[in-house]
This record gives structure tokens, C-alpha cells and sequence, in this order.
């Protein structure tokens, strides 16, 4: 076989030649292209890094109140299932469910983490161990959590229900529910009170006149009385604790451990001096419902990055007549006509309040309170003043619904000085109050809750 004779042609080399420019030249694209995918890759992977960074959770002395910890977090809802914002409170073997719902305005999926503990009638944590007021695990992850969409304001809605297959509360008392993240138990997001109730009284209540002649066109008075038949009551200065809280709300109550009578099988508290109420007035309202049409309370709405919501400027209530108003006693409600699903797809608004009133006195400040702040009292609910112009204003971050809220006097330290400075107090006044009796027996170590009632001004006590 013979050899095979290349031809080197001018004609083949020139061809030769092209070829070779023509591979060096894609080779060089191909380089190219594969330094710059990866430059865009590692600054997408940088930027999505950036994004993604947690937000260190600062540790906080535990508070056995409604607090929230954070400012990222609102919107905080706990009510038993049976009716929306209804007060927290389970009979105990009942199988129903508390649910508490918050939006966390950080975003992202975090390690959130709760816990229960249980108290005393006066709010301070009981003796026993929670192997002896929890029938499993102390505490348990959050693991109900939904990314909003379609939203200006992005956040992340978590959701959990009480009692679960984790923790199981088996004695009656206050419980302080506690939300916190990375398993720190000081990293607190919020905290809420609840009740367990086992009913082992019955009790009667009215609201009537205040027995002060002076009180009579502010205040109400409530008078109820305690039947023990079946429960053996042997001092009920030490064993009976009884507590009024108007309107659920844990910055106006009353409690009493002193019966005016005490008579076969019944406890009469009538006293003049005690459970007597500032009647305060109906709660202000806006509605935002709708973030393209006005409705109640507001007088216009801006779309820019973010919505941006102008309330109707209120007058001091303080100085003039009772006139009735509908309200919902301080509570709010998460709503929103514009989408499918309030609890993902309601947007957020800064809300900007206007108070045209004077100043009551020179150490105090105003504050935007309502069951959405928890009646909370701290910078994002503090008012601003200006002199010049007589008038208080405020800008909050909310989510859309329907709000209650009123306007309160408040001290440097967050002391409620006056609740009704700008609202006033009229008997006429519709209110809700709860009634609380906690029993605990001779050498016991913890409260019981053996009655809970639920009064309105205007309507038949309830029982449960």
C-alpha cells in the first residue's frame, strides 16, 4: 500500500490558516462568555446571600403582658376560634382552640419557637413545673407560615393554634403564651395572655350607678356575687381572688379579695370603693377595607412605593356631650375587598393620624391605642406635638381592615395617667367587661380559674 501524498497547495494552506483564526476566535468568545456567566452567577449568589441575612433578634427581659418585642412585628391576633377577637380564654376539656396570628415585616422563613408558662391570679409566674400544668412537650416550632403576595409592603403571616399534639395545657389559671426564635427563650418576638377555665362556681353580676353621687354621668359600677354550693370555701379573704377587666383590656381592671357579705354558699362584692369604672366613650373608627375607595374615617389614599392612608382629623371628646357611636369595643379586624385572602394578600399602609386638642399638662404624652397595639404604649404608637399648632399627628405602619381606637394620656414610663382625656366618660357608654374568679385552695400552690363571665353595658350577662 502506498503512502497518501498531502496537498500543500497555496490554496489549501491559506484555507488552513482561516480555519485556525476562525477556531481561536470562537475559542476566545467561548472564554468570554464562560467569564462572564460566572461573574454574573457569583453576584447573583452574592446578592441573594445579601438578601437572605438575618437580622440579629436582640434578647428582652420577659414581660407577662401582651407585648410585641420587635417593631417588625404587627398585626397580632389571639381569640378563641368559636368567634373572631373574642377574649383568649378555653374550658378546660372543651376541645375548642385558641389561634394566634402575627405578620413578621422582616420576611423570610425564620426559627420561630413557643412555649406556655403558668400564673398566678396577679400575673406573676406560679410554683409548679410545666410537667405538672402540660400533659406533653414544653415547647414546640411554629411551623403555620405563609409568604404575602401581591403586596407592597412583603411579610411573612404565621399562624398557630392552641391547644395541639405538642403542648396541651391541663390545669386551669392564666397562661402566658411566648413566641421567640432560635430556640432562645430571651430572643422574644411577642407574648399574649390566655385562660383556662374549670367552672366550679356561679356567678350573678349587674352593672348599676356608681354609688358616688359625682360618679354617676362617667362611671360604671359592677356588683355580682359569687355561689360556691359544691366548691368548700373555708376563708374567702385567702382563697377567693376576684378581677373586672373592661373590654379585655389588661391596662384597666380591678381586683378585689375582700366579699362585702359573706352568707351560706354565697359571696356578695358590692362594696362601694370597688370594681367602679370610668365608662370612657365609644371607640373612633377608620375603615380600609379597600385601598382604592375612601370609606369610614378616611379622607384620602396615596399609592406610591407603599400606600399611604390620611384620616379625617378628631377633636377632643372630652369637652363635649355623649353621642352614640357603633364601635367594636377596641378590637380590630383584618379585611380586604380588593383581594382573596386577607391574612396574605391585605397590604400595608402608613396610617397618619391627626388630634386637634391641647396638650393636658406638660409631662405627659398622647398615644394611638386599640386592641392592635395591644394597648401597648412605645414608639410606634407615641404621638408627636406641636404647640403652634395645637394638634397631635402620628404615622403608623397597619395592615388593612376595619380599626378600632381611642387616644390616651400617658407618662414618661409608659403609665397610663389618663384614659380618657381626650375621649371623656359617659355612662351611657357601651362596654364589655369580664369578670375573673380564681380560687386556690388552703396550702395549694397555684390559682385556679373556676368562673369566667362575660357583662355588657347594654345587653344579658354570659356565662361560660
Amino acid at each position: 500500500m502506498g503512502l497518501v501524498k498531502q496537498n500543500c497547495s497555496p490554496q489549501n494552506h491559506q484555507l488552513k490558516t482561516y480555519n485556525l483564526k476562525l477556531t481561536g476566535y470562537y475559542f476566545l468568545l467561548f472564554t468570554s462568555y464562560c467569564l462572564l456567566y460566572t461573574s454574573h452567577t457569583f453576584a447573583q449568589k452574592k446578592e441573594k446571600k445579601q438578601r437572605s441575612q438575618r437580622v440579629e433578634v436582640p434578647s428582652s427581659d420577659l414581660v407577662y403582658d401582651d407585648i410585641n418585642y420587635l417593631p417588625e412585628i404587627k398585626t397580632v391576633a389571639f381569640y378563641n376560634l368559636k368567634k373572631v377577637q373574642s377574649f383568649p380564654l378555653l374550658n378546660l376539656g372543651g376541645g375548642d382552640e385558641l389561634l394566634l396570628s402575627f405578620d413578621d415585616l422582616r420576611g423570610g422563613s425564620r426559627n420561630l419557637y413557643y412555649s406556655v408558662v403558668h400564673c398566678n391570679a396577679d400575673w406573676t409566674p406560679s410554683s409548679i413545673s410545666p410537667i405538672e400544668y402540660l400533659e406533653s412537650f414544653s415547647e414546640d416550632r411554629v411551623n403555620d407560615y405563609r409568604f404575602s403576595y401581591n403586596t407592597y409592603q412583603k411579610y411573612t403571616h404565621y399562624e398557630l393554634k392552641l391547644p395541639n399534639f405538642s403542648v396541651i395545657p391541663k390545669l386551669s389559671g392564666n397562661y402566658l403564651l411566648k413566641v421567640f426564635e432560635d430556640g432562645d427563650a430571651t430572643k422574644l418576638l411577642l407574648t399574649r395572655r390566655f385562660y383556662l377555665l374549670n367552672t366550679k362556681v356561679a356567678v350573678q353580676a349587674e352593672i348599676a350607678p356608681s354609688a358616688t353621687v359625682s360618679n354617676r354621668d362617667s362611671n360604671q359600677k359592677i356588683n355580682f356575687s359569687i355561689f360556691h354550693p359544691s366548691l368548700n370555701i373555708q376563708n374567702a379573704y385567702q382563697e377567693i381572688t376576684a378581677v373586672v377587666l373592661q373590654n379585655g383590656r389588661t391596662d384597666i381592671f380591678q381586683n378585689t379579695q375582700r366579699p362585702l357579705f359573706i352568707r351560706n354558699n354565697q359571696l356578695i362584692y358590692a362594696d362601694n370603693s370597688t370594681t367602679d369604672f370610668k365608662a370612657g366613650n365609644e371607640f373612633r373608627r377608620f375603615d380600609t377595607r379597600s385601598f382604592r375607595y375612601k370609606s369610614d374615617g378616611v379622607y384620602q389614599i396615596i399609592q406610591d412605593s407603599i400606600y399611604t392612608v390620611n384620616l379625617f382629623a378628631d377633636i377632643d371628646k372630652s369637652k363635649s356631650s355623649y353621642t352614640y357611636q357603633f364601635d367594636e369595643d377596641g378590637n380590630f379586624y383584618t379585611l380586604n375587598q380588593d383581594g382573596n385572602d386577607p391574612r396574605y394578600d391585605a397590604d400595608y399602609g402608613n396610617v397618619n393620624f391627626v388630634l386637634k386638642a391641647e396638650a393636658p399638662d406638660e409631662q405627659g404624652f398622647a398615644y394611638v391605642v386599640g386592641k392592635f397595639t395591644a394597648y401597648q404604649k412605645n414608639n410606634s404608637n407615641r404621638m408627636v406635638y406641636n404647640a403652634e399648632r395645637k394638634e397631635f399627628t402620628l404615622t403608623t405602619l397597619l395592615k388593612q381592615g376595619v380599626v378600632d381606637y381611642q387616644y390616651v394620656w400617658v407618662d414618661k414610663n409608659g403609665k397610663l395617667i389618663d384614659a380618657n382625656a381626650f375621649e371623656g366618660s359617659y355612662y351611657q357608654t357601651e362596654n364589655d367587661y369580664q369578670i375573673l374568679i380564681y380560687y386556690r385552695a388552703p396550702g395549694a400552690r397555684f390559682d385556679q380559674l373556676v368562673s369566667f363571665t362575660e357583662l355588657n353595658s347594654t345587653k344579658n350577662p354570659r356565662n361560660f
